[in-house]
């Protein structure tokens, strides 16, 4: 070996090239890969484990992970609250270890959230075709299951050489670091690959610094853009995660101070004001706030800032109904910028609101708008208010009340995060954001499962941050699997279990639809075969407990005070567990959201349901 070069195996030097990768974003330099996630079997064991042990955890932290997906997910869980600066990256086999990634992958790409995916592969020489988990195709056998990580994949490559990893691994970090195009980014690698040696040069192994940009606003552009908000009588801005994500909250703050301008969020944007602002006007569409969505009809220009406009967000194009609406796009990809046909601001968030507010010196809405939509948050806060309100604190809490009795526990530098069931709409409705990382939802895939995993990412890049995962039991029993994991790594997580006995929010969708919640309740079949019998006796808080969590079960609203107390001053790894009072107690959804509806049927339940959907319907505008 010659003094220019190092003699490792392909997995040894990817392990030790990913050791020395770094961002940097306004002078602060973190660790772009701080640790791999890891499930061996015969597709990696040899390759990127014996790496991994030969590296050393000073090296590349190793976390053992029992699922697959809920790696993934908590990688994802990792980079979110860390402002996509840092990731981890997740190595599994080949067959159902690199499948089981898929969902992870996509939540990771929809949510613009960084994470690196390390698959096992076949043979690059197929000298052992057919491996054992191997997918043999009868016309392309260059195809393999970590194919189906490409359409989910901001970047994909196999490695089928070991010379081919040095400029696949260099454009994996360009994606990873670069706000515009991260995602999920897969490097499949044959695992007689991974072992091979080979002649490296030096220079691979280098520190390397990938700068964050913060692209500035276009002049013509932020020209147009300061004369449509001048001319415009009642703007409202609509806050997605790209403030959070690039760190525009003051910058947000002292806009909308100094303009007068209100602000609605999206699931991903909630908390990027602090709730008792008096422009913040709470969630915004379906599951948003009757202030924010009563604005958003009657207004003539909408500025979203980082938000991709889901259909939540937009009602499925029924919520912006203003004849004269026109929207203002501040967002980092040119993809989302020009979403409704918008005046388009193509920018990093932070640095496009500061230019926004030093062109619009002097600028301010009239005291009128301001009086109006003060008056609608106050309004709305007494909605919450009485949401949260347990007047008998002996009996049975509603899942409104649950949600109450931990707004009174948590303190501002607590992180609550969801992502599926019926609570991400009654968080974004109710929840009091006090700091912008406290407000945690998955809501681009709203994925199942997600929560407890993502709980781990968040408590490893917030040490000492009080974590609380919020779950149903239908997400529950989907994936618990890494309470194991937070045992293992004696990290703090907290549980609040609701048990409603099914799937809530899609039985409650299932009846406004026409479907009249079939198959969405855990019971037992009843004699004429339907799932109406009695309950299921499933005690899932037991199931916790045998998983090695400490479990404080609540009956009453006053235990589940209690209860939340504990698990908040606790060390350990803590489940709340409490059935809740099925009554509706969330106030009703503001806004439409298109779920189609059997245009022909024979049920009554059905037939009425279309007649509701073709009334909605007919309200959709396609924004030209």
């Amino acid at each position: 070996m010659s003094a220019t070069t190092r003699r490792l195996t392909t997995a040894q030097a990817l392990v030790r090239f990913l050791s020395v990768q770094y961002t940097e974003r306004d002078g602060v330099r973190r660790r772009l890969i701080a640790g791999t996630w890891g499930i061996f079997g015969h597709g990696n064991v040899a390759g990127v484990g014996q790496a991994l042990l030969e590296a050393g955890e000073h090296v590349m932290p190793f976390h053992q992970g029992r699922n697959e997906q809920s790696m993934v997910h908590a990688a994802v869980g990792y980079a979110r609250q860390l402002n996509r600066l840092s990731a981890q990256a997740v190595t599994t086999s080949i067959g159902p270890g690199a499948t089981n990634l898929v969902t992870g992958a996509a939540l990771a790409t929809i949510n613009r959230l960084p994470v690196l995916l390390l698959p096992g592969d076949y043979f690059a020489t197929h000298s052992a075709d057919p491996l054992l988990q191997q997918l043999e195709h009868p016309v392309e056998a260059d195809v393999s299951v970590n194919d189906t990580l490409r359409p989910v994949s901001r970047y994909f490559d196999r490695i089928t050489r070991p010379e081919a990893l040095i400029p696949s691994a260099l454009q994996a970090m360009r994606v990873l670091a670069d706000p515009a195009e991260t995602g999920a980014v897969t490097l499949a690698l044959p695992q007689d690959v991974q072992a091979e040696a080979y002649d490296w040069p030096e220079e691979f192994f280098a520190e390397r610094v990938w700068y964050v940009r913060r692209p500035a606003p276009d002049p013509v552009e932020l020209t147009a853009a300061v004369e449509a908000i001048r001319s415009a009588e009642r703007p409202l801005i609509v806050a997605g995660g790209g403030v959070h994500h690039s760190e525009a909250e003051a910058a947000l703050k002292a806009f909308v101070e100094a303009t007068g301008i209100p602000v609605a969020s999206t699931q991903a944007g909630k908390g990027a004001l602090r709730y008792d602002h008096p422009a913040d006007l709470g969630g915004i569409g379906h599951t948003g706030t009757a202030v924010s969505d009563d604005l958003a009809r009657t207004a003539d220009l909408v500025i979203g800032v980082g938000t991709r406009y889901t259909d939540f967000t937009t009602a499925s194009g029924t919520l912006f109904q203003s004849p004269d609406v026109r929207f203002l796009n501040l967002n980092i990809t040119g993809f989302d910028a020009h979403k409704l046909a918008a005046h388009t601001l193509v920018c990093d968030a932070r640095s496009g609101l500061e230019r926004l507010l030093e062109e619009l010196s002097g600028h301010r809405v009239s005291e009128a708008y301001e009086a109006e939509y003060r008056a609608g948050k106050e309004r709305w806060d007494e909605v919450v208010e009485a949401a949260y309100r347990a007047d008998d604190e002996s009996a049975v809490p509603t899942q409104t009340q649950v949600l109450g009795a931990l707004d009174a526990a948590v303190g501002d530098e607590d992180v609550v995060i969801n992502a599926a069931g019926s609570l991400p709409g009654d968080l974004h409705k109710l929840w009091r954001s006090r700091s912008p990382r406290q407000y945690h939802l998955e809501y681009g895939y709203s994925c199942m499962g997600y929560e407890i995993p993502a709980g781990i990412g968040v408590q490893q890049a917030a040490p000492g941050t009080p974590v609380w995962a919020l779950v149903g039991d239908g997400t529950y029993l989907m994936m618990p699997t890494e309470i194991v994991t937070a045992v293992q790594e004696g990290l703090p997580l907290n549980i609040v279990l609701l048990q409603n006995h099914g799937y809530a929010s899609i039985g409650g969708l299932s009846e406004e639809t026409g479907g009249e919640r079939f198959g969405t309740a855990y019971r037992f079949r009843a004699a004429d075969g339907t799932f109406t019998g009695a309950p299921l006796p499933v005690d899932l808080a037991a199931n916790a407990a045998s998983l090695g969590m400490e479990v404080l079960r609540a009956k009453t609203v006053r235990e589940l005070r209690e209860a939340l107390a504990a698990a908040r001053a606790s060390d350990r790894p803590t489940c709340v567990y409490v059935e809740t009072d099925p009554a509706p107690t969330a106030p009703p959804a503001e806004a439409w959201w298109d779920v189609p509806v059997a245009e022909t049927a024979s049920r009554e339940a059905a037939v009425e349901a279309r007649e509701r959907y073709d009334r909605q319907v007919a309200g959709r505008r396609r924004h030209l």
